[in-house]
């Protein structure tokens, strides 16, 4: 699985073969087909996988926390996972493989989805998320999020670069009730 993964993140699915994969595992071809049926179910049980990792982060996020400081918890611990896991990340998030995957799996990334708006309606709630979808403000905030998650998952940004944290700042006032804070000295 974990040659497969890096092979469908560096080369594209289409471009990447059984035999690749078996070479890169240092296995016979046949041993793929005595575990998936196809490279198609190789590529969905890779991809509902690492949803389950980004998943389960979003879950174990502290709900006694502010909505703030939640969001902040789920962007550092799937920064770490970039650095450690990069090509999970590029595969999770990679609008290619949602095209791929299979209807199962595209229920799986909509749990993810989910999972993060409950986060966000619960700031709002409690009034910390400006007004408007939970959907949208969550989509707004794991978009910008994904801004810096890209770039350390392509070795661009060190997993500890301060940018990373003023994109997660940018990510929250993107979302946050009032708005964005104007820059200092910028006339109202």
């Amino acid at each position: 699985m974990r040659a497969a993964l890096e092979l469908f993140t560096t080369r594209g699915y289409h471009e990447t073969t059984t035999p690749l994969i078996a070479a890169r595992a240092g296995i016979a071809e046949g041993t793929i087909y005595r575990h998936f049926a196809s490279k198609d179910e190789l590529l969905n049980e890779i991809y509902r996988a690492g949803i389950r990792v980004f998943v389960a982060v979003v879950r174990e996020s502290d709900p006694k926390e502010r909505c703030r400081e939640r969001l902040q918890q789920v962007a550092r611990r799937w920064r770490d996972l970039a650095g450690r896991e990069p090509a999970l990340l590029r595969l999770v998030f990679s609008d290619q493989a949602a095209q791929l995957v299979d209807e199962k799996s595209r229920l799986s990334a909509r749990e993810l989805h989910a999972e993060l708006e409950k986060v966000v309606a619960a700031g709002k709630a409690a009034g910390e998320v400006r007004a408007g979808a939970a959907e949208l403000w969550s989509e707004v905030w794991l978009r910008c999020v994904l801004l810096a998650l890209q770039k350390v998952s392509r070795g661009a940004w060190k997993p500890d670069e301060a940018a990373i944290q003023q994109v997660f700042d940018a990510a929250w006032d993107a979302i946050r009730s009032g708005g964005a804070t104007p820059p200092e000295g910028a006339s109202s």
